[in-house]
C-alpha cells in the first residue's frame, strides 16, 4: 500500500509545478486563514492529503479527526467541523467521508451553517458563488488526491458573487428562524 506522506509529496509537487509552497500566495481571491477539517474512517486518507497540501499553501488547518482508518461514525466529526465555523473559530470546514453525503447532512443541522456537498468544478464555484457556503463535503474515496486537491483550494478562493444571490441566501438562513 502507498504511504500517505507519499501520496502527499507527489500532489503537493503536481499542484505547484515550479511555485515554491513557502512563498505561495493565500487566497488571492477570498480571505480565508483558518480551515477546520475532518473526516470519517473512509475520507481519512483524503483528509490527510488535504491536509498537508492546504498547510502547504499557508492555511492554518484545524483537524478536528478522525485519526486514523478504524472504523468511526462520521456525524461526530462532521458535528465539529460544522461548530468550528459556526464559532468563528475557522472561517470555512470540510468534512470529508465515503460519499459527502451524510457529512453535509450533520453539518446543515447546525445553525448557520451552509453545507454543500460537492462533487465537480462546477458545484465547487456555484456553491461559494451562488450560496455562500461555508462547509465543503466531499467523498474522499469518489476523488483522486489531485482532484480533491483542486476542488478544496478553488473553493476556498472563491468569492460569493453577492448581488441578486443575498436575498435568496437571507431566505435560506430565514428558515433556521422559523422551524
Amino acid at each position: 500500500m502507498v504511504e500517505i506522506s507519499e501520496i502527499v509529496r507527489k500532489v503537493v509537487g503536481e499542484l505547484h509545478s515550479g511555485s515554491n509552497p513557502e512563498t505561495a500566495d493565500i487566497n488571492k481571491k477570498d480571505n480565508v486563514l483558518r480551515v477546520a477539517l475532518g473526516s470519517d474512517h473512509g475520507g481519512f486518507e483524503a483528509k490527510e492529503i488535504l491536509k498537508q497540501y492546504l498547510k502547504s499553501l499557508g492555511y492554518r488547518v484545524t483537524d478536528v479527526g478522525t485519526d486514523s482508518r478504524e472504523s468511526v461514525d462520521y456525524p461526530d466529526f462532521a458535528v465539529k467541523v460544522a461548530k468550528k465555523v459556526a464559532s468563528g473559530d475557522c472561517e470555512r470546514g470540510i468534512m470529508i467521508d465515503g460519499a459527502g453525503i451524510g457529512s453535509s447532512m450533520v453539518c446543515n443541522k447546525v445553525r448557520g451553517i451552509r453545507a454543500a456537498l460537492c462533487y465537480n468544478m462546477k458545484t465547487i464555484t456555484n456553491s461559494r458563488e451562488h450560496n455562500n457556503a461555508n462547509v465543503l463535503t466531499l467523498g474522499g474515496p469518489l476523488h483522486a488526491p489531485d482532484e480533491l486537491c483542486e476542488m478544496a483550494g478553488v473553493w476556498l478562493e472563491t468569492r460569493f458573487a453577492g448581488g441578486r444571490h443575498w436575498s435568496r441566501v437571507n431566505k435560506m438562513m430565514a428558515v433556521e428562524r422559523i422551524t
